[in-house]
């Protein structure tokens, strides 16, 4: 499970064991290269692998132990590769400002307690001498504040107790313990995910009618799908085994069961053409900041953009719909006043992910000024099909979501990987017989 402690403040996740307890098992058949009377046992984890890039960036899997096994095809054999996230890209044991700049941030935090006078005094540090200056808050700037005033003692004390679960259970170990780890570097994967590359050629194709967009199901040992067969077109792997699909160059896993859309939101009719309505939406939108502006790293969404996304046409009754959102407060007040009231969505909660090393302790200082140690995301109910469902049926009842809930984990290194939910709402009973795919399904 990923939920390693649950707490009335929230729960403490393990995302890496949520991504490795899918299947990821790869079945490929071969000729047999002694007797069929004689199985030769082949042993795969000294061989090398290609790397193989997850959903919104690369990583490289390594495979386990696999094994031979008859096949009702003659002479074949089956070999099962297994394949498990590096663990690496989880292992991060101390916070991502050092301790000389956290220090920094509390004499900044000092002098930021003049709110009132809209002033704020930052220390600059030239050839060892310290000089102030005055700047004045912005707007913005002071709904932040105001925000962190109101969840601070929030974040605080409920992480505090699943971090203190965490290090009494050895989920979690102090940077002592682990002190030749706490110096060695994290070295990212060398290739970069090309899905978003892929989604603006999927724009510029030649538009394609229903009967063109059918479903692509992808067939065993099929090595013949292009990336032209797979925009704009739902791909499905309805084995129970997982599949490894080539984009541009790099492979992909496909877990068993799991289907995907690749296209620019623009393009959403594939989706819609399936007919099928979903109990749990889960968005994580590009949204625009000024940080995506000047490192290009990806495209984002106009608020009219994302009020676009078709969720009335795709949500069941009662639909949950969660929506990650950054700690722009002009993000947050959209998403609970003109986002979710467009979608016939009401807002019933908001939640929290704090982001905290292996040791323990918050990747950013909690009252920096710049970057917070957490992020939240909106919850809501589409109410317009909930009121037709419960005025159907008087005996369906919809339990409450509880508020403020905390989602505690160490975060992966790649860019925007998100903490698995679906174990969550398990805990509250929110959605019965929702399963949610790991990154990659």
């Amino acid at each position: 499970m990923s939920v390693v402690h649950e707490l009335s403040p929230g729960w403490l996740l393990d995302h890496l064991a949520f991504i490795n307890k899918i299947s990821y098992e790869l079945h490929q058949h071969h000729e047999p290269c002694c007797s069929k009377s004689r199985p030769t046992s082949v042993h795969l984890d000294s061989l090398h692998m290609d790397s193989v890039s997850s959903f919104g960036a690369s990583a490289t899997f390594v495979p386990s132990t696999s094994k031979p096994e008859n096949d009702d095809r003659g002479n074949c054999e089956m070999f099962i590769q297994k394949y498990v996230f590096r663990s690496e890209l989880f292992d991060i044991s101390k916070p991502y400002i050092t301790s000389a700049n956290h220090k920094e941030c509390q004499e900044s935090k000092e002098k930021e307690d003049l709110v009132n006078d809209v002033k704020k005094e930052i220390f600059i540090s030239i050839n060892g001498k310290k000089r102030k200056r005055c700047v004045a808050f912005n707007q913005g700037e002071l709904d932040a504040m105001e925000y962190h005033r109101k969840i601070r003692g929030l974040i605080l004390d409920g992480s505090s107790q699943l971090i203190q679960e965490g290090l009494t259970s050895g989920f979690l170990h102090s940077c002592s313990e682990k002190l030749n780890k706490c110096s060695e570097p994290i070295t990212l994967p060398l290739d970069t995910c090309n899905l978003s590359e892929l989604c603006e050629m999927a724009k510029h194709l030649p538009f394609l009618n229903e009967t063109e967009l059918q479903t692509l199901q992808l067939m065993e040992d099929d090595t013949s799908v292009t990336e032209q067969d797979l925009f704009s077109r739902i791909v499905e792997n309805t084995s129970s085994f997982t599949k490894i699909i080539t984009l541009m160059g790099q492979k992909y896993l496909l877990p068993p069961k799991s289907s995907f859309l690749l296209s620019d939101i623009s393009c959403m009719h594939p989706l819609l053409n399936c007919k099928k309505t979903y109990d749990v939406i889960v968005i994580d939108p590009p949204w625009q900041n000024k940080s995506v502006k000047r490192s290009n790293r990806y495209s984002y969404l106009s608020p009219l953009q994302i009020k676009q996304i078709p969720v009335p046409k795709l949500a069941a009754p009662s639909c949950l719909v969660v929506t990650w959102v950054t700690n722009r407060q002009k993000h947050l007040r959209f998403v609970k006043e003109e986002l979710y009231p467009s979608w016939s969505v009401e807002v019933v909660a908001e939640w929290h992910w704090v982001k905290i090393t292996s040791s323990g302790e918050f990747v950013f200082p909690l009252d920096s000024p710049h970057k917070k140690p957490y992020e939240g995301l909106i919850l809501g109910r589409v109410r317009e099909k909930a009121a037709l469902l419960l005025s159907r049926n008087a005996d369906v009842k919809e339990l409450p979501i509880p508020d403020h809930k905390l989602i505690v984990s160490v975060p992966c290194t790649l860019h925007s990987h998100k903490p698995p939910l679906a174990e969550t709402f398990y805990c509250l009973h929110l959605v019965p017989g929702f399963g949610e795919r790991a990154p990659g399904g």
